[in-house]
């Protein structure tokens, strides 16, 4: 059987292969099933629009058809859909995961950040509790 993961984060391409990559490495799946928007984070840490309900769903559909292991949330540096500081991402990052974790899909929420680097800064992990931020080259 085939493994996947899923992850939420923004339509900028810099921000896909990082993501992937770590996702892949770090949470052992084959596959990862990409749900994106512009500022994904901070559209579903508001939840103010109709695109957080779809990013429901969509995720909805990774987990049960495919599935789906963990869900990772993205935030990214220089992100024009959602122009914050680092801080502020990182904020919503962790409002999104405990989000996300309400919805009951039952699997591991990972919150993460593609700094400026294009590394992988960890957030937060359900699996793990984080008095710091953990950056991964």
């Amino acid at each position: 059987m085939e493994t996947f993961g899923t992850a939420i984060n923004c339509i900028d391409g810099r921000a896909q292969q990082p993501v992937t990559d770590w996702v892949r490495l770090h949470c052992n799946v084959k596959f990862v099933d990409m749900v994106t928007c512009p500022g994904a984070n901070a559209v579903l840490a508001s939840f103010r629009t109709d695109r957080a309900r779809h990013i429901v769903e969509e995720v909805g559909v990774s987990v049960r058809k495919h599935m789906s292991s963990v869900i990772a949330v993205a935030g990214h540096f220089d992100c024009a859909g959602n122009p914050v500081s680092y801080e502020e991402h990182k904020e919503q990052i962790l409002r999104c995961a405990d989000r996300i974790r309400n919805w009951d899909f039952g699997v591991r929420v990972v919150g993460i950040y593609v700094n400026e680097w294009f590394s992988i800064d960890v957030v937060c992990d359900s699996q793990e509790d984080f008095p710091q931020i953990k950056s991964w080259l």
